[in-house]
């Protein structure tokens, strides 16, 4: 079924009049006797979203209503979803706001971990990021409400600082380049957008709440929203808490978190050509690491990497964060008008402000534990000014030009020298896309150019300390092409290729220290030189008699002076313990993969999904694999829907698999510890919906980790020490109104 397919037998309810109709066969209703007047009609059925529909009866209406199937069917292979206004030959993935609300207790990265081609890296479970077809971190574009996130990003127990919660849908594109958003990314990119605020006079919203076994977990978010005629505005807050996780049979000691968030846009329309919007959003988080990562000396640490259970582990659950734990706060204000010249012209201009404070807490002696090791603090400006418009030829182009200026300097009082030195940047970009449909082929061109001058302050290494500064001019240029070739309805074929480089991040640079949220020592390398990446992408979609529904997507990246931090074989005690250290290095690099997803419709009642992931790294420079890439994994869904059940209507029953091969492709010299072990894990949800006084209130329970696994992810940077997450069971409940 697509989104044009009429829905029968679907369940309307007129909320003011308190009355209902069921769609015939071929999707028609009729409501009569229905007085003048504005009115709320809700629409549900089995397998699609509830959806309610605001609208003004002055005499005889004739209603289309469209509502969409639930994500778990559709949404992870929204293959034409798209970041411009036209079709698109890129290859992306879609969460909405149900599927999103379905995994409340969890950070954006870890939503994302279950679509085809994504994985994450992590520091625990708390402090995670996304990985797309093998990369993170400055090679990914992350886009919070169209800006380019901007913060200590740099590592892997940096997580995005960005709320799910107040996200209307998040979109993976698994394309060649983002070539429309500033930045130093390699390809993919991840889209966060705020839910768009209904043309509804009334003040309407939800109220989330989840409850987590696993560490004790509370979480509540508000969402409200109104509309005027002129304006409107929406408001998201989260607020969560959660102690000490468990593993299969201990505790993880000082992983607890606390986060608070809130986000707030408004809308005016000026008139019919010109509207202006202003979006804020705050992140707040307190997050603890796991005692056990940071050992005193080297004999412990030694040991530590072969123990069972960590040390420092308490018999004993607590909400206490001690130290190591970190304080991140990011802030963003953006403000945007859109000028409509026509309606084939349109301009935006954008200016956005964002700051960003981390604390990071080491354990010190003589009670300075609570004095940050590390304190930083980083602003950028950003404008850009951007068209979309219909030029000769019917070619669908968009274009922009920005500038971002960027501040980050180390707060004073740590006492220690820092891992990131002081820096300012300033960034210009100018980028061109175009596509154009000629009869059944998509064509898609791209271009970028963008000019970097960075300054920077460095602190020697040697014993005599002594500032050294750095002036960077670099320029980079990326280009990407592609075309999809519509056979039918049913069957599309997309091909991409794309140019790209970056240039080498701050920390692979300079960094020079103890990280001390991933408990080891890096050193940056100042000769680094700029990466520059080819890549292919190669997709086939499509559906067969609308029941089985699929994409292969087949990637291609070669990646010349390939930077990754590489286990030096070595450990280093300091006064503030003994760690392993890591050297950023340079090689030539190749990654390719395929990620095949499919769902399959077996009845009205009755569906299954099937995903599946293959990467392969290597260091052509050396004949080795690379170090820190995914693990190829396999994960099936099985959901079963019943249309009602006394009061309670849209019940689905899902039972899950996800299981990770064991990550072969590297060599045992290659990391202080062998890779873990393969795992599977199994989970099961349960979800349903009611009304309580015609508002929709759905219910959902979920259990991760079903049979207690004790494992290991290669990803997890804390599985030198410990285990990954035990059972957890999840409940979650959600009011709208």
């Amino acid at each position: 079924m697509n989104c044009l397919d009429p829905i029968p037998f679907a369940n309307l309810y007129v909320k003011e009049a308190k009355i209902g109709a069921i769609s015939d066969e071929n999707g028609f209703f009729q409501i009569p006797l229905i007085c003048q007047g504005s009115f709320h009609i809700v629409v549900s059925q089995v397998g699609c979203k509830t959806r309610e529909f605001y609208i003004v009866v002055e005499q005889d209406t004739t209603l289309l209503l469209k509502i969409e199937q639930y994500s778990q069917i559709m949404d992870e292979l929204a293959i034409a979803s798209t970041v411009i206004e036209a079709p698109t030959t890129q290859s992306s993935i879609h969460l909405d706001v149900h599927e999103i609300s379905q995994y409340s207790d969890r950070n954006m990265a870890n939503i994302l971990e279950n679509l085809a081609g994504v994985s994450t890296i992590k520091n625990g479970n708390n402090i995670a990021k996304p990985v797309v077809n093998g990369l993170y971190g400055d090679r990914l574009i992350l886009l919070n409400n169209g800006v380019a996130q901007s913060g200590q990003q740099w590592g892997p127990d940096h997580s995005p600082e960005i709320d799910p919660l107040a996200a209307g849908k998040i979109t993976v594109i698994k394309g060649v380049s983002a070539l429309a958003y500033q930045g130093n990314n390699l390809g993919s990119a991840i889209i966060v957008n705020a839910p768009k605020i209904d043309k509804d006079p009334h003040l309407h919203g939800s109220v989330r709440y989840f409850f987590e076994s696993n560490g004790i977990g509370n979480g509540l978010n508000l969402r409200m929203q109104k509309y005027h005629q002129k304006f409107a505005w929406s408001f998201s807050g989260t607020a969560k808490k959660k102690g000490d996780s468990r593993a299969a049979s201990y505790f993880l000691t000082n992983t607890g978190a606390e986060e608070g968030d809130f986000t707030l846009q408004t809308e005016y329309s000026h008139n019919a050509s010109l509207k202006s919007k202003l979006f804020f959003s705050s992140f707040n988080a307190h997050l603890g690491v796991l005692r056990g990562a940071h050992i005193g000396n080297l004999a412990d640490l030694e040991e530590a990497l072969v123990r069972s259970e960590p040390f420092y582990t308490k018999d004993h659950f607590s909400y206490q964060i001690n130290a190591p734990f970190q304080k991140v706060n990011h802030h963003l204000l953006k403000w945007q008008t859109t000028f409509l010249l026509d309606e084939s012209h349109k301009f935006n201009l954008t200016h956005a402000v964002q700051w960003d404070l981390r604390k990071e807490f080491d354990v010190r002696r003589a009670g300075r534990s609570l004095r940050p090791a590390m304190s930083l603090n980083q602003t950028s400006n950003f404008t850009e000014l951007k068209y979309n418009g219909h030029l000769f030829n019917d070619w669908e182009v968009s274009s922009g030009f920005q500038i971002n200026v960027m501040n980050n300097f180390n707060e004073p009082g740590t006492g220690i020298l820092p891992l990131i030195p002081d820096y300012k940047s300033n960034k210009l970009g100018i980028f061109i896309l175009a596509i154009k449909k000629i009869e059944q082929v998509n064509f898609e061109l791209g271009g970028r150019y963008d000019y970097l001058d960075q300054r920077v302050a460095t602190i020697t290494r040697g014993i005599v300390k002594e500032i050294k500064r750095y002036h960077n001019n670099v320029s980079n240029i990326g280009l990407s092409g592609g075309a999809k070739y519509i056979f039918s309805n049913s069957l599309n074929l997309s091909y991409n290729i794309g140019l790209a480089s970056r240039n080498p991040g701050i920390n692979e640079l300079y960094s020079f220290g103890l990280h001390q949220g991933v408990s080891g020592i890096e050193e940056g390398d100042p000769d680094l030189v700029r990466e520059e990446a080819i890549k292919n992408t190669l997709s086939l979609s499509g559906k067969i008699n609308s029941k089985i529904l699929y994409e292969i997507l087949y990637f291609d990246q070669a990646i010349e002076n390939y930077i990754f931090l590489n286990p030096q074989n070595q450990f280093r005690t300091t006064i503030r313990g003994s760690y392993p250290v890591f050297k950023y290095t340079q090689t030539r690099a190749r990654i390719l993969g395929l990620d095949f997803t499919s769902a399959f419709l077996f009845t009205e009642k009755i569906n299954a999904s099937f995903k599946a992931s293959y990467l392969k790294g290597t260091d052509t420079q050396n004949n080795i694999p690379l170090i820190y890439l995914p693990s190829n994994n396999l994960f099936f869904s099985f959901n079963y829907q019943v249309p009602k059940v006394g009061q309670w209507s849209q019940i689905t029953f899902e039972l899950n698999n996800k299981y990770i091969f064991e990550q072969k492709n590297i060599l045992s010299e290659q990391d202080f510890a062998s890779p873990p072990k393969g795992y599977n894990l199994t989970g099961i949800k349960i979800s349903g919906e009611r009304r309580f006084s015609g508002n929709p209130f759905n219910m959902f329970l979920r259990i991760d980790n079903l049979f207690n696994v004790s494992y290991r992810d290669y990803l997890n940077r804390l599985r030198y020490f410990a285990d990954d997450l035990g059972i957890n069971t999840v409940l979650g409940l959600n009011l709208n109104f």
